[in-house]
């Protein structure tokens, strides 16, 4: 059985975008809650864009230290929706609303992912980013090299990828998931299709060639 690595394009805020991003293969779409991002947008806009996802195709809201109030909000506007942490939130901050959620790490030499996981034991996963001033990685990449084996919650890569290295990072780190957001724009919160396109089928390339008998 071929092994398939989840997808998710994040930092959407246009519906032609959603639209593109199901074409292509995405399992999830992610809306940016955080109001410092160039990709923020309201959780009014992002119910309007959640309610043109088709049945599978999971939203996911992303929150950098967002007070309660603002995450239930969400919740309450989206269903469905996965929480994604990317601030400071500790593991009862992330399990307060009761959904299903990420956390972020912030990948730098000498950072314990293993001890880190540990601490968020009711997470989906743990998205692995680039540690960069601020939050958020930047659309940078970081050393995949920093990410030890045993981790105990499943792993997306995030962090600089984009259609040219993502098979690389997959055969490499072998994630659950990966996770795109600048490596599929034209410019900031505006997606490219063709890029998300191309990026979708690198995933699944990688994916069938790691199926392939190994001679």
């Amino acid at each position: 059985m071929t092994r398939r690595t989840r997808i998710k394009i994040c930092g959407l805020t246009r519906e032609v975008d959603v639209d593109a991003a199901v074409s292509a293969g995405a399992d999830a779409v992610g809306f940016v809650l955080y109001e410092r991002s160039p990709r923020h947008v309201t959780v009014e806009r992002a119910a309007q864009l959640a309610r043109t996802l088709p049945p599978f195709v999971t939203p996911v809201a992303l929150f950098v230290n967002a007070g309660a109030s603002h995450v239930e909000a969400a919740v309450r506007a989206i269903p469905n929706v996965v929480l994604q942490f990317h601030g400071d939130e500790s593991p009862d901050n992330c399990w307060q609303a009761g959904r299903p959620y990420l956390r972020a790490a912030r990948m730098a030499p000498g950072f314990d992912l293993i001890n880190f996981a540990l601490r968020y034991p009711d997470a989906q996963a743990v998205l692995l980013d680039a540690h960069v001033d601020g939050y958020g990685g930047g659309g940078k990449a970081f050393d995949w090299s920093l990410i030890p084996h045993g981790v105990s919650r499943p792993v997306v890569l995030s962090g600089g990828l984009h259609a040219e290295n993502v098979i690389e990072g997959i055969f490499r780190v072998r994630p659950w998931a990966v996770d795109v957001s600048s490596g599929v724009e034209s410019a900031k919160g505006i997606k490219d299709a063709s890029a998300i396109r191309r990026f979708c089928d690198a995933v699944r390339e990688a994916d069938v060639r790691l199926a392939a008998p190994q001679t």
